[in-house]
């Protein structure tokens, strides 16, 4: 093996004339090869670069607080700015929706359109969690896509609903149904047969004449003679083929012994009466909304579109 240069005091490699570190392993040795000189000043830059920024923003952790740096922009100030902007742009949109009474919002097609897109966006926010993505419900939960209405599917309705919720105890206002648990009140035998004629009223079963006579007795008065229900108490239809809860007969069995109690959020005291607007006329538009009842006050006429179905 060729002896190796040395220059001041150190061993030179012969091929590039750059000094060896000096350690060595199994007969491989490491030059010490200087850095690239963009490298170096690159990582110069960087060092002079945090300087400054730890100067100019919030940085170093203290006890209570980080530095506040001599800028003053916080991450909090610039979400503010942010909305402020965002709530500017909206700022028409708003304003239009106040001005046009909720049940005259559909005539007006141009802020109706306006409203619909930002319910949409709301509802992703707000009502996903229940009714699904695409507002189809589950078990429990309403499908606000079809024509089937607990309390009524026009604009107004809806509109109310979404302000004070459904069986929120705290609230005078809240929409309130109370069907009463049949468990203590029917037999076996009169369970089953009650079962029978609800499930006979949609076409599932053949008539049972025992339960036509319990229905007629215990279940009329809200539900009406033939089961199509009644809005005003917030009773469903019994004869179609839409059930909030399932309309098999376990299911049925269920809710005749112990009753149905769900529960909606009020949103008037979570969100701004243009978003609830908003949200109104977007479950409107989804396949189901009803028109206006002209001549009906809210008040009189309780009906509702994210609301329970049977």
């Amino acid at each position: 093996m060729a002896k190796q240069p040395v220059h001041d005091g150190q061993r030179v490699d012969a091929p590039t004339g750059t000094a060896f570190v000096g350690h060595e392993w199994d007969g491989i040795e490491e030059l010490n090869t200087p850095l690239p000189r963009w490298w170096l000043w690159t990582f110069y830059f960087t060092i002079v670069w945090a300087i400054i920024y730890t100067v100019l923003y919030p940085a170093w952790p203290m006890i209570e607080k980080a530095t506040a740096g001599t800028l003053g922009w916080t991450s909090h100030g610039q979400l503010a700015a942010e909305m402020t902007a965002a709530n500017a742009k909206r700022a028409p949109l708003i304003n239009a929706l106040a001005a046009v009474p909720v049940e005259q919002l559909v005539s007006d097609q141009k802020v109706y359109q306006a409203a619909v897109s930002g319910g949409a966006a709301a509802f992703k926010v707000h009502c996903v969690q229940c009714h699904g993505s695409g507002a189809t419900g589950s078990k429990g939960y309403p499908n606000l896509n079809d024509d089937d209405w607990l309390w009524g599917g026009d604009i107004n309705a809806i509109h109310y609903t979404l302000t004070h919720g459904i069986r929120n105890p705290e609230h005078a206002e809240t929409r309130q149904s109370a069907m009463p648990q049949f468990d203590a009140m029917f037999k076996p035998a009169e369970l089953n047969a009650v079962v029978q004629h609800v499930q006979s009223l949609s076409g599932k079963a053949k008539p049972n004449a025992a339960g036509a006579a319990l229905f007629a007795t215990n279940c009329v008065s809200c539900h009406g003679a033939n089961g199509k229900g009644l809005r005003e108490f917030g009773a469903p239809n019994l004869t179609d083929n839409i059930w909030l809860y399932g309309g098999d007969a376990a299911s049925i069995k269920q809710t005749v012994r112990y009753s149905r109690q769900g529960v909606m959020p009020r949103w008037g005291d979570k969100l701004d009466p243009a978003t609830i607007k908003m949200l109104a006329a977007y479950v409107h538009s989804l396949g189901g909304g009803e028109a206006t009842v002209a001549a009906a006050p809210i008040a009189a006429t309780p009906a509702a579109a994210a609301t329970e179905a049977k």
